[in-house]
């Protein structure tokens, strides 16, 4: 059976619109744990993954994230259109997990070419300053961290590496050390 024509997926995939709330959670899970395992499966959905997050429910919205996250990982120029859904993502006010989310994709995305690495900058710089010191910063700071050591462009790693710098010199704790190994791995 082909990819294209998984009738498990697609039957999951229908259901992202369906009119049940909860029902949609549960489907972007299993979407997210299948994504995780086999991003390969998620190719021929990758708009209905996009299109869902616009679902009011965050518990959908950060498990499609996740899900187009693993996508990313082996195919970032699938997942690009859902550049701007994860933007608006990033400053969602009612959820830290989809912000977190949101971020996680966005490095990923950006840490797949320098061009992209320079579109989703201004962003992660300014969701970094926004969500310093947060319970989900730790998070960001290894999503970082795999961007440091992605395709970056040098602009952006530059600007990476000024953004952190501060926290791997005068910092504590995991803020510290993982400022610290940032720096280390743009150098």
């Amino acid at each position: 059976m082909t990819e294209s024509t998984n009738p498990e997926i697609a039957g999951l995939i229908e259901e992202l619109s369906g009119a049940s709330r909860r029902r949609r959670q549960e489907v972007a899970h299993q979407l997210a744990l299948t994504a995780r395992a086999h991003p390969e499966l998620m190719l021929p959905h990758v708009d209905a993954l996009v299109d869902a997050l616009s679902r009011p429910e965050a518990q959908t919205r950060w498990e499609v994230l996740d899900a187009l996250s693993a996508v990313a990982e082996t195919n970032a120029d699938s997942v690009a259109g859902a550049y701007d859904g994860a933007e608006a993502s990033l400053f969602d006010d009612a959820s830290a997990t989809v912000r977190l989310a949101a971020f996680v994709f966005l490095t990923r995305l950006a840490g797949s070419s320098p061009e992209r690495s320079d579109e989703a900058w201004p962003l992660l710089d300014e969701a970094i300053q926004c969500y310093h010191g947060d319970a989900e910063y730790r998070d960001m700071l290894v999503a970082l961290l795999a961007l440091a050591r992605g395709q970056a462009s040098e602009a952006t790693r530059a600007a990476l590496a000024d953004r952190v710098r501060f926290d791997a010199e005068n910092g504590a704790g995991y803020i510290k050390t993982l400022s610290a190994e940032i720096l280390q791995a743009l150098a």
